[in-house]
């Protein structure tokens, strides 16, 4: 993509969408993914889709995972986002092809690290992770889908399999122009840190877990 010019005496227009910009090999103890770099022009953003053998066009075998450090890098058990990620590039591989578009900006769906640490700590003291969002004046869930579409798009993928539990990635998808032809349930055994906040999720957030009703035992 080149950047556009404007007319005489005017500033240039400013880029817009995604542009791939870097395709490298990634090896990792799940398998061999290739990972491309893409720059979100909108909001300024650095991606990355990991993606496995030939992918085609459709009924891919597909994982959009919101950025979470806590999760992903620390293996937070306050969510379940880092056990999904790995579960996600595990089933990727064992498929033979699939992509994981990996989501940077969307940390604490959407409201950024240190007010999700905030909501963290108001979670400990007894709001539920909605509440908690709420009582920081903060949006519920800020993220936006976009750009994984485009880079969907710029992969050359016209329908997924997508491996989510939460509907509004679907609709999304399907709003930008992505079909999905199939939603894959990706469950992860519960904890007792995390019980609590994926109810949350299933009751409020209307994410499908019905995986819950098995462990009513935790508190």
């Amino acid at each position: 993509m080149t950047e556009k010019v404007g007319v005489l005496g005017k500033k240039p227009l400013r880029r817009t969408g995604v542009e791939r910009v870097v395709n490298a090999p990634l090896p990792t103890v799940y398998g061999k993914f290739q990972a491309v770099g893409y720059l979100d022009h909108d909001r300024g953003d650095e991606q990355v889709a990991l993606v496995h053998g030939d992918l085609g066009r459709d009924r891919v075998l597909t994982r959009l995972h919101s950025e979470c450090l806590t999760g992903d890098a620390f293996g937070s058990q306050h969510c379940e986002c880092g056990d999904q990620l790995a579960a996600a590039l595990r089933a990727v591989v064992a498929e033979g092809a699939g992509v994981v578009v990996y989501l940077r900006g969307h940390e604490g769906r959407g409201i950024g690290l240190l007010a999700k640490l905030r909501a963290m700590a108001l979670q400990a003291e007894g709001l539920d992770t909605v509440e908690a969002n709420l009582a920081l004046g903060l949006p519920v869930d800020a993220r936006d889908y976009a750009v994984a579409a485009g880079m969907l798009q710029d992969l050359g993928v016209r329908s997924v399999r997508l491996m989510s539990n939460n509907p509004r990635k679907r609709e999304a998808l399907v709003r930008h122009g992505v079909q999905v032809a199939e939603q894959v349930p990706l469950l992860i055994p519960p904890c007792e840190s995390n019980i609590t906040y994926l109810r949350t999720k299933r009751e409020r957030l209307d994410h499908h877990l019905p995986h819950l009703d098995a462990v009513a035992h935790l508190s």
